[in-house]
Protein backbone atom coordinates (compact mmCIF):
# COMPACT_ATOMS: atom_id res chain seq x y z
CA UNK A 1 0.00 0.00 0.00
CA UNK A 2 2.92 3.28 1.12
CA UNK A 3 4.79 1.64 -2.26
CA UNK A 4 1.90 2.69 -4.55
CA UNK A 5 1.41 5.39 -2.81
CA UNK A 6 4.67 6.77 -2.69
CA UNK A 7 5.24 6.10 -6.57
CA UNK A 8 1.91 8.19 -6.94
CA UNK A 9 3.69 10.90 -4.87
CA UNK A 10 6.44 11.08 -6.74
CA UNK A 11 4.51 10.82 -10.01
CA UNK A 12 2.49 13.85 -9.42
CA UNK A 13 5.54 15.48 -7.91
CA UNK A 14 7.49 15.14 -11.23
CA UNK A 15 4.30 16.77 -12.87
CA UNK A 16 4.32 20.18 -10.37
CA UNK A 17 7.80 20.52 -11.20
CA UNK A 18 7.71 20.61 -15.07
CA UNK A 19 4.71 22.90 -14.52
CA UNK A 20 6.94 25.42 -12.53
CA UNK A 21 9.29 25.75 -15.01
CA UNK A 22 6.55 27.35 -16.87
CA UNK A 23 5.30 28.99 -14.27
CA UNK A 24 7.81 30.80 -12.59
CA UNK A 25 8.30 34.54 -14.10
CA UNK A 26 10.88 35.93 -10.77
CA UNK A 27 13.93 34.38 -9.26
CA UNK A 28 13.71 34.55 -5.87
CA UNK A 29 16.74 35.73 -4.35
CA UNK A 30 16.21 35.23 -0.46
CA UNK A 31 16.03 31.81 0.80
CA UNK A 32 14.28 33.11 3.40
CA UNK A 33 11.43 34.81 1.26
CA UNK A 34 11.88 31.51 -0.56
CA UNK A 35 10.92 29.40 2.40
CA UNK A 36 8.26 32.16 3.73
CA UNK A 37 5.63 31.95 0.31
CA UNK A 38 6.15 28.13 0.47
CA UNK A 39 5.04 28.05 3.99
CA UNK A 40 2.36 30.85 3.89
CA UNK A 41 -0.01 28.32 1.95
CA UNK A 42 0.42 26.18 5.22
CA UNK A 43 -3.17 27.94 6.54
CA UNK A 44 -4.92 26.72 4.13
CA UNK A 45 -4.69 22.39 5.08
CA UNK A 46 -7.23 23.39 7.94
CA UNK A 47 -10.16 22.86 5.18
CA UNK A 48 -8.55 18.98 5.41
CA UNK A 49 -9.78 18.92 8.91
CA UNK A 50 -13.33 19.18 8.34
CA UNK A 51 -12.99 15.33 7.50
CA UNK A 52 -11.64 14.37 10.70
CA UNK A 53 -12.10 16.80 13.44
CA UNK A 54 -9.15 16.64 16.24
CA UNK A 55 -7.59 18.92 18.54
CA UNK A 56 -4.25 17.34 19.73
CA UNK A 57 -3.28 17.98 23.76
CA UNK A 58 -0.40 20.14 25.11
CA UNK A 59 2.34 17.67 24.04
CA UNK A 60 0.74 16.46 20.79
CA UNK A 61 0.51 19.94 19.72
CA UNK A 62 4.65 20.65 20.75
CA UNK A 63 5.28 18.02 18.49
CA UNK A 64 3.31 19.42 15.83
CA UNK A 65 4.51 22.34 15.66
CA UNK A 66 7.74 21.63 16.15
CA UNK A 67 7.48 19.43 13.34
CA UNK A 68 6.56 22.10 11.17
CA UNK A 69 8.93 24.42 12.19
CA UNK A 70 11.76 21.81 11.15
CA UNK A 71 9.91 21.89 7.98
CA UNK A 72 10.61 26.21 7.10
CA UNK A 73 13.99 25.74 8.01
CA UNK A 74 15.18 22.78 5.96
CA UNK A 75 13.55 25.02 3.06
CA UNK A 76 15.84 27.80 3.87
CA UNK A 77 18.85 25.75 4.11
CA UNK A 78 17.89 24.03 0.88
CA UNK A 79 16.92 27.15 -0.80
CA UNK A 80 20.32 28.44 -0.22
CA UNK A 81 22.26 25.78 -1.56
CA UNK A 82 20.50 25.81 -4.37
CA UNK A 83 20.90 29.71 -4.90
CA UNK A 84 25.30 29.10 -4.36
CA UNK A 85 25.08 26.68 -7.56
CA UNK A 86 22.51 24.75 -10.06
CA UNK A 87 20.02 22.38 -8.83
CA UNK A 88 21.94 19.64 -11.16
CA UNK A 89 24.70 19.99 -8.51
CA UNK A 90 22.69 20.65 -5.21
CA UNK A 91 19.63 17.71 -5.91
CA UNK A 92 21.89 14.24 -6.14
CA UNK A 93 23.79 15.47 -3.34
CA UNK A 94 20.80 16.13 -1.05
CA UNK A 95 18.56 12.97 -3.02
CA UNK A 96 21.25 10.83 -1.78
CA UNK A 97 21.98 11.72 1.82
CA UNK A 98 18.45 12.32 2.97
CA UNK A 99 17.84 8.54 2.79
CA UNK A 100 21.30 7.63 4.29
CA UNK A 101 20.47 10.15 7.16
CA UNK A 102 16.91 8.61 7.03
CA UNK A 103 17.95 5.07 7.33
CA UNK A 104 20.59 6.41 10.45
CA UNK A 105 18.18 8.22 12.67
CA UNK A 106 15.12 5.82 11.83
CA UNK A 107 17.25 2.82 13.22
CA UNK A 108 18.24 4.94 15.92
CA UNK A 109 15.29 6.26 16.81
CA UNK A 110 12.40 4.18 15.36
CA UNK A 111 14.31 1.21 15.88
CA UNK A 112 13.23 0.45 11.87
CA UNK A 113 15.74 -2.26 10.60
CA UNK A 114 15.37 -3.24 6.60
CA UNK A 115 15.87 -6.74 5.12
CA UNK A 116 18.78 -8.04 3.47
CA UNK A 117 16.82 -7.48 0.27
CA UNK A 118 15.49 -4.22 0.71
CA UNK A 119 19.01 -2.70 2.18
CA UNK A 120 20.00 -3.73 -1.51
CA UNK A 121 17.22 -1.89 -2.99
CA UNK A 122 17.91 1.01 -0.51
CA UNK A 123 21.45 1.41 -2.32
CA UNK A 124 20.45 0.51 -5.93
CA UNK A 125 17.58 3.00 -5.96
CA UNK A 126 20.26 5.67 -4.41
CA UNK A 127 22.64 5.48 -7.03
CA UNK A 128 19.72 4.94 -9.73
CA UNK A 129 18.73 8.07 -8.88
CA UNK A 130 21.88 10.35 -8.59
CA UNK A 131 22.91 8.68 -11.95
CA UNK A 132 19.86 10.22 -12.81
CA UNK A 133 19.64 13.34 -11.51
CA UNK A 134 23.15 14.48 -12.16
CA UNK A 135 23.46 16.25 -15.69
CA UNK A 136 26.43 14.67 -16.60
CA UNK A 137 29.54 12.23 -14.91
CA UNK A 138 32.86 12.83 -15.37
CA UNK A 139 35.68 10.35 -13.84
CA UNK A 140 39.20 12.07 -13.11
CA UNK A 141 42.74 10.58 -12.12
CA UNK A 142 43.08 10.21 -8.71
CA UNK A 143 45.67 13.13 -8.11
CA UNK A 144 42.75 15.71 -9.76
CA UNK A 145 40.50 14.59 -7.25
CA UNK A 146 42.89 14.99 -4.89
CA UNK A 147 43.75 18.47 -6.06
CA UNK A 148 40.21 19.61 -6.07
CA UNK A 149 39.29 18.32 -2.54
CA UNK A 150 42.49 19.86 -1.30
CA UNK A 151 41.78 23.25 -3.03
CA UNK A 152 37.84 23.11 -1.50
CA UNK A 153 39.03 21.74 2.22
CA UNK A 154 42.33 22.94 3.02
CA UNK A 155 46.01 21.36 3.73
CA UNK A 156 46.74 20.31 6.85
CA UNK A 157 49.25 23.40 6.98
CA UNK A 158 47.49 25.57 4.61
CA UNK A 159 43.87 27.71 4.38
CA UNK A 160 41.37 27.34 1.73
CA UNK A 161 41.70 28.12 -2.20
CA UNK A 162 39.93 31.45 -2.41
CA UNK A 163 37.82 30.23 -5.15
CA UNK A 164 36.59 27.46 -3.38
CA UNK A 165 35.60 28.99 -0.32
CA UNK A 166 31.65 29.30 -1.98
CA UNK A 167 31.68 25.40 -2.67
CA UNK A 168 32.54 24.67 1.53
CA UNK A 169 29.27 26.75 2.20
CA UNK A 170 27.52 25.20 -0.38
CA UNK A 171 28.86 21.52 0.84
CA UNK A 172 27.67 22.41 4.55
CA UNK A 173 24.09 23.76 3.46
CA UNK A 174 23.72 20.75 1.55
CA UNK A 175 24.32 18.04 4.12
CA UNK A 176 22.60 20.78 6.58
CA UNK A 177 19.44 20.46 4.29
CA UNK A 178 19.52 16.50 3.49
CA UNK A 179 19.96 16.43 7.87
CA UNK A 180 17.30 18.41 8.27
CA UNK A 181 15.30 17.03 5.58
CA UNK A 182 16.07 13.52 7.30
CA UNK A 183 15.05 14.74 10.75
CA UNK A 184 11.59 16.19 9.65
CA UNK A 185 10.71 12.48 7.86
CA UNK A 186 11.55 10.96 10.98
CA UNK A 187 10.21 13.18 13.61
CA UNK A 188 6.55 13.13 11.53
CA UNK A 189 7.11 9.35 11.58
CA UNK A 190 6.97 9.24 15.07
CA UNK A 191 4.19 11.40 14.98
CA UNK A 192 2.02 9.08 13.08
CA UNK A 193 3.54 6.56 15.03
CA UNK A 194 1.89 7.45 18.13
CA UNK A 195 -1.70 7.77 18.78
CA UNK A 196 -2.42 11.27 16.46
CA UNK A 197 -4.89 10.35 13.38
CA UNK A 198 -3.00 10.86 10.24
CA UNK A 199 -5.28 14.15 9.40
CA UNK A 200 -5.45 15.43 12.18
CA UNK A 201 -0.97 15.04 12.75
CA UNK A 202 -0.67 16.04 9.27
CA UNK A 203 -3.00 19.48 9.37
CA UNK A 204 -1.32 20.95 12.90
CA UNK A 205 2.14 20.05 11.99
CA UNK A 206 1.33 22.36 8.96
CA UNK A 207 0.24 25.08 10.94
CA UNK A 208 3.60 24.88 12.81
CA UNK A 209 5.51 25.59 9.41
CA UNK A 210 2.72 28.23 8.94
CA UNK A 211 3.62 30.16 12.52
CA UNK A 212 7.13 29.44 11.42
CA UNK A 213 6.09 32.25 8.56
CA UNK A 214 4.64 34.94 10.90
CA UNK A 215 7.59 34.96 13.02
CA UNK A 216 9.50 35.67 9.64
CA UNK A 217 7.46 39.25 9.73
CA UNK A 218 8.64 40.12 13.10
CA UNK A 219 12.90 40.27 11.49
CA UNK A 220 12.89 43.44 9.41
CA UNK A 221 15.11 42.83 7.17
CA UNK A 222 13.59 39.93 5.79
CA UNK A 223 10.01 41.37 5.96
CA UNK A 224 11.37 44.14 3.90
CA UNK A 225 13.14 41.18 1.50
CA UNK A 226 8.95 39.53 1.08
CA UNK A 227 7.37 43.07 0.62
CA UNK A 228 10.10 44.08 -2.08
CA UNK A 229 9.29 40.42 -4.19
CA UNK A 230 5.95 40.43 -3.39
CA UNK A 231 5.31 44.45 -5.30
CA UNK A 232 7.76 42.72 -8.08
CA UNK A 233 6.05 39.67 -8.62
CA UNK A 234 4.02 39.39 -11.47
CA UNK A 235 0.39 38.01 -11.88
CA UNK A 236 0.36 34.32 -13.63
CA UNK A 237 -1.37 34.79 -16.99
CA UNK A 238 -3.21 31.93 -16.40
CA UNK A 239 -4.48 31.93 -12.43
CA UNK A 240 -6.53 28.72 -12.67
CA UNK A 241 -3.32 26.82 -14.02
CA UNK A 242 -1.16 27.86 -11.27
CA UNK A 243 -3.56 26.94 -8.75
CA UNK A 244 -4.19 23.58 -9.87
CA UNK A 245 -0.35 23.11 -10.10
CA UNK A 246 -0.01 24.13 -6.46
CA UNK A 247 -3.17 22.20 -5.23
CA UNK A 248 -1.23 18.94 -7.26
CA UNK A 249 1.36 19.92 -5.08
CA UNK A 250 -0.19 20.00 -1.92
CA UNK A 251 -2.10 16.13 -2.59
CA UNK A 252 1.61 14.75 -3.54
CA UNK A 253 2.71 16.50 -0.33
CA UNK A 254 -0.15 15.11 1.65
CA UNK A 255 0.60 11.75 -0.14
CA UNK A 256 4.30 11.44 0.75
CA UNK A 257 3.47 12.40 4.31
CA UNK A 258 0.27 9.05 4.29
CA UNK A 259 3.24 6.63 2.82
CA UNK A 260 5.46 7.42 5.25
CA UNK A 261 2.83 6.91 8.43
CA UNK A 262 2.63 3.58 6.60
CA UNK A 263 6.14 2.27 5.77
CA UNK A 264 9.22 2.92 6.06
CA UNK A 265 11.10 6.09 6.35
CA UNK A 266 14.34 5.39 4.64
CA UNK A 267 12.72 3.04 1.89
CA UNK A 268 10.57 5.99 0.86
CA UNK A 269 12.76 8.50 0.36
CA UNK A 270 15.53 6.01 -1.46
CA UNK A 271 12.20 6.11 -3.56
CA UNK A 272 12.82 9.89 -5.01
CA UNK A 273 14.90 8.18 -7.58
CA UNK A 274 11.53 7.04 -9.25
CA UNK A 275 10.02 10.71 -9.63
CA UNK A 276 13.45 11.26 -11.35
CA UNK A 277 12.16 8.42 -13.85
CA UNK A 278 9.19 10.05 -14.27
CA UNK A 279 10.51 13.48 -14.80
CA UNK A 280 12.66 12.25 -17.54
CA UNK A 281 9.92 10.41 -19.47
CA UNK A 282 8.13 14.25 -19.26
CA UNK A 283 10.76 16.08 -20.16
CA UNK A 284 12.12 14.27 -23.19
CA UNK A 285 8.06 14.16 -24.04
CA UNK A 286 7.76 17.78 -23.76
CA UNK A 287 10.91 19.03 -25.23
CA UNK A 288 10.38 16.49 -28.80
CA UNK A 289 6.43 18.01 -28.80
CA UNK A 290 6.97 21.94 -27.26
CA UNK A 291 11.22 22.52 -28.09
CA UNK A 292 10.27 26.18 -27.81
CA UNK A 293 9.20 25.85 -24.77
CA UNK A 294 11.00 23.44 -22.87
CA UNK A 295 14.40 22.05 -24.30
CA UNK A 296 16.55 19.59 -22.24
CA UNK A 297 20.28 18.82 -23.57
CA UNK A 298 20.70 14.74 -23.78
CA UNK A 299 23.57 14.85 -26.06
CA UNK A 300 26.37 12.43 -25.64
CA UNK A 301 26.69 10.21 -23.16
CA UNK A 302 23.92 11.74 -20.61
CA UNK A 303 21.22 9.88 -22.18
CA UNK A 304 22.84 6.55 -21.86
CA UNK A 305 23.55 7.59 -18.09
CA UNK A 306 20.35 8.63 -17.66
CA UNK A 307 19.26 5.23 -18.63
CA UNK A 308 20.95 3.62 -16.64
CA UNK A 309 20.04 5.15 -13.66
CA UNK A 310 16.53 4.92 -14.86
CA UNK A 311 17.43 0.62 -14.79
CA UNK A 312 19.04 0.69 -12.05
CA UNK A 313 15.51 2.51 -10.25
CA UNK A 314 13.26 -0.31 -11.75
CA UNK A 315 15.40 -2.99 -10.75
CA UNK A 316 15.20 -1.69 -7.13
CA UNK A 317 11.64 -1.23 -7.26
CA UNK A 318 10.89 -5.04 -8.71
CA UNK A 319 13.10 -5.75 -5.55
CA UNK A 320 10.89 -4.24 -3.35
CA UNK A 321 7.47 -6.10 -4.91
CA UNK A 322 9.03 -9.35 -5.34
Amino acid sequence: MWLVIAITSYFINAGVYVADKFLLSKKVHSSVTYAFFVGVWSIFNFVILIFDPWVPNLREFGLDISAGLLFLVTLVFLYKALHQSEATRVVPVVGALVPIFSFMLSYIFLGENLSQQQLLAFIILINGGVLISVKHTRFYIWDEISNKLRNIFGDVFGGIHADYRPTRRLIFNSIASALLFASYYVLIKYIYSSDQPFIGAFVWSRFGTFIGTMLILFVPDWRRSIIKHQKGQKSPGNLLFFFSVRLLAAVAFIMLNWAISLGNVALINALQGVQYVFLLGLVLFLSSRFPKILKEELGGGILAQKLIGASLVCIGLYMLVV
